[in-house]
């Protein structure tokens, strides 16, 4: 009955069910259950470092390859920090009559979190770290939109502030008991709280702080695709924990949303591939990695709710929709989103939120229809999605831009021309990636 009921909740109903003591939840710790989220929570890290740093650092030039694994580094010393001062707290606390829109300061410093503290039936620390790796790997997908330019300490302090006043808010709305939530939205994994967020404030970025120099007029190819494809792999890898461990529990849930991962996956990975080779008459491999990250990206928020079937279409059209969506930005648009933080995992969020209500299934059939919110039907529950996308998307829209222009008249937001043609290694940190 309860892997049933839970699996029909949006993300923000389970994850506000798993917040109730364990008194009105669950009597006694599951270890099981406990070993699965404590696993997850590594695989979810392993994604951010090294697997992010990687495959950012593969894709840009050689000469900024360390300043792309010191800022995702970085990050993640900085979030996990945040996250303990205040961020879990306001994302996950009570925040009374203000818990629509934000939590509460009740947890700071994890205060009245114990050894014995459970959340459902797991213990909260383990609740409170795996969702500490996803407040460490959403900044960090933002700093594809600005490599190679971007000053380190102004990328910082962007980074940690952002996370603060865009992050954990969307957070508490989706999974914390806030506003989205309570209307029934579908995100399992984070559609909305990690790539759409993520993607929107890419978009701006690339945007505010403007093209890299020759941008359009010279090539600016990988400079390690070996690097890349080995961080792609690891991404892949530790995707099973982002969407398998947001089951938090050891159970059917968790290996449905393993199974569609993987499916979603390898299509987004095949259909981009075709593309290329349609349009460009060569399949190359920097397409197929990253129609992988946008089949990834794109189930993320239906991984919890859709079949096989779904899945494979959801991954197939990822894989098409974002290659387009890739072109469109940089040779329609002529926006250098360095590393296609939007059109990957924005356009693949969206989408991927969207289609949850389509092919909501709770059972192993392909597009049975099952699993939406209580009440309501696909046209409703559509239409919640929708809602949710339009909400994130604007509020990380607004607040992204008011952080980088106040932080640009401040610090400044990236190098000079001489700075950026020498490379963000030695400039920012007196050192290389390679001494050949």
């Amino acid at each position: 009955m309860l892997p049933s009921l839970l699996r029909r909740l949006p993300g923000a109903s389970l994850a506000s069910l798993m917040l109730i003591p364990a008194s009105g939840f669950a009597e006694e710790l599951n270890s099981a259950n406990t070993a699965w989220i404590m696993t997850s929570t590594a695989l979810v890290l392993f994604m951010t470092v090294p697997g992010l740093s990687l495959f950012y650092g593969g894709l840009v030039r050689s000469k900024n390859v360390l300043s792309v694994l010191m800022q995702c580094f970085a990050i993640t010393c900085g979030a996990s920090l945040l996250w303990l001062l205040c961020g879990y707290s306001l994302a996950f606390g009570d925040g009374g009559s203000l818990n629509l829109w934000i939590g509460s300061f009740d947890h700071v410093l994890f205060a009245n979190i114990g050894e014995t503290s459970l959340s459902g039936d797991i213990p909260e620390s383990v609740f409170a770290l795996f969702q500490m790796t996803f407040a460490i790997i959403t900044p960090a997908l933002i700093v594809g939109a600005f490599a190679e330019r971007a000053r380190f300490s102004t990328m910082m302090v962007f980074s940690m502030l952002w996370l603060l006043l865009v992050y954990v808010p969307i957070t508490h709305w989706v999974w914390g008991g806030g506003w989205l939530g309570q209307m029934g939205l579908l995100d399992f994994a984070g559609g909305t709280v990690v790539h759409i967020t993520a993607g929107v404030a890419a978009l701006v970025a690339a945007i505010v702080i403007g093209p890299r120099k020759g941008f359009g007029a010279q090539a600016m190819p990988p400079h390690n695709m070996t690097m890349a494809v080995m961080g792609a792999g690891m991404l892949w890898v530790g995707w099973f924990g982002f969407n398998g461990g947001s089951a938090l529990a050891a159970n059917g849930d968790a290996g449905m949303a393993m199974l569609v991962t993987h499916i979603s996956a390898a299509a987004g990975s095949l259909s981009w591939m075709m593309m290329e080779w349609l349009r460009h008459g060569k399949p190359s491999v920097l397409g197929i990695v990253t129609g992988m990250v946008a089949g990834l990206g794109t189930i993320t928020p239906a991984s919890g709710f859709v079949g096989p079937g779904g899945a494979l279409l959801i991954g197939f059209s990822a894989g098409i929709v974002c290659y387009f969506a890739t072109q469109a930005i940089k040779q329609k648009f002529k926006i250098d989103d360095s590393l296609d933080v939007f059109p990957v995992h924005g356009v693949g969020g969206i989408i991927g939120t969207l289609l949850a209500a389509v092919f909501a299934s709770d059972q192993l059939g392909a597009f049975s229809g099952q699993g939406y919110a209580e009440g309501m039907t696909m046209g409703s529950q559509l239409g919640v999605q929708a809602i949710g996308v339009a909400a994130t998307f604007m509020y990380t829209a607004v607040i992204t831009y008011i952080l980088l222009k106040v932080l640009d008249a401040l610090m400044g937001l990236r190098v000079s021309d001489d700075e950026e043609t020498e490379g963000l290694d030695i400039v920012l940190h007196d050192e290389r990636g390679y001494d050949l």
